[in-house]
């Protein structure tokens, strides 16, 4: 599709300088912009790009001044970055706008499909599902029985969803994912071996939640794991049974939480954080990458490193420490040698 510089203005509330009939069909990073692309100037270390751009048209501050004469038209907004994420939103919306049901699939006759809902080729849905209006489901998707999806939910291609597990409105779930799989139970027996408990409980993923691509988040043994509204899960983590993360947390990749631990609301995980089971997290917490959490944390907002973990500013102080250790070492040694020579005299 291509847009023209007036029509981009008219949706941004901008002014045009230049050829306002200019169209374009792609987007694309100004130092990379070519013939019939649309950028933007939000930072300043890019600015010399703006005079040797091949883009057509490109978005700038109202507060921009030009230091030399540009070739693209330019559309002037209070905020270039925002503007330039609005239509990110809009490019996306249109790239992923789908419907219909595509052949070979398999829905069972007690499903029930909501209005305007898409499900690709060879994807499965089981006897007593419920998808929601505007859904959108991938091709090679499996939900299985009794799952429930609310409405304007997305698995893209590949995602799982297994029994009983209930999504709400506008979650998105990335290709690979797994909502629901056992959790990691097992009883040891007097002969050495492990006997599989049963995992029969369910994952709720709230309002909002997002879950990237290959993470896996385990059912609950009895009860719910939960995923509270608004939060964001990156790729390739892991959530244990009965687990429970607050609204609006955000956990970066690699990240694992052990069993029948609480996470509280707006806390923020860097990447590999561990997280040790049966604990809870406070409201506000901030771990940085590769924390190691082994006791609950009751302090609101604070922020935490290391591992095991410690306040964030006194592994800092450690961690500066901890690089010094082959100098002390050495200056150990020669004290060592130093007290052997005093004491043979």
């Amino acid at each position: 599709m291509q847009f023209t510089a007036q029509q981009i203005a008219s949706i941004l509330n901008g002014t045009v300088e230049g050829d306002s009939s200019v169209a374009v069909s792609a987007l694309a990073k100004i130092e990379e912009a070519g013939t019939g692309s649309l950028s933007f100037l939000a930072n300043p270390k890019y600015e010399q790009y703006l005079y040797s751009t091949d883009a057509s048209i490109v978005i700038v501050n109202n507060s921009q001044v030009l230091a030399s004469p540009v070739k693209a038209t330019l559309i002037r907004v209070e905020d270039a970055y925002s503007a330039f994420s609005v239509l990110l939103e809009a490019y996306n919306t249109i790239k992923l706008d789908k419907s219909g049901i595509e052949q070979p699939c398999f829905i069972h006759p007690t499903a029930q499909i909501g209005e305007n809902v898409y499900i690709g080729a060879f994807s499965y849905i089981g006897p007593g599902v419920k998808v929601g209006d505007k859904s959108k489901i991938y091709p090679n998707s499996y939900i299985g029985d009794n799952a429930t999806l609310g409405k304007n939910v997305t698995l893209f291609s590949g995602v799982k969803v297994y029994f009983d597990c209930a999504l709400g409105d506008n979650v998105i779930v990335h290709s690979g994912a797994v909502i629901g799989s056992d959790g990691f139970g097992f009883a040891p027996t007097a002969d050495g071996t492990y006997k599989k408990i049963a995992q029969i409980g369910n994952v709720i993923l709230e309002d909002d939640v997002e879950v990237g691509s290959n993470t896996t988040v385990d059912r609950a043994t009895m009860g719910s794991t939960i995923i509270r509204k608004g939060a964001k899960i990156d790729n390739l983590v892991q959530i244990a049974h009965n687990v429970e993360v607050g609204a609006n947390t955000v956990i970066a990749a690699q990240t694992g939480i052990s069993g029948s631990t609480k996470i509280g609301e707006r806390v923020m995980m860097g990447g590999q954080v561990g997280i040790a089971g049966h604990l809870s997290v406070a409201n506000g917490s901030q771990f940085s990458a590769r924390a190691g959490i082994n006791s609950s944390i009751k302090q609101e907002g604070q922020a935490w490193g290391g591992g095991p973990h410690m306040p964030y500013k006194d592994y800092l102080r450690a961690y500066a420490k901890l690089r010094q250790l082959p100098e002390l070492d050495k200056r150990v040694y020669e004290l060592e040698k130093i007290i052997k020579e005093l004491k043979k005299d």
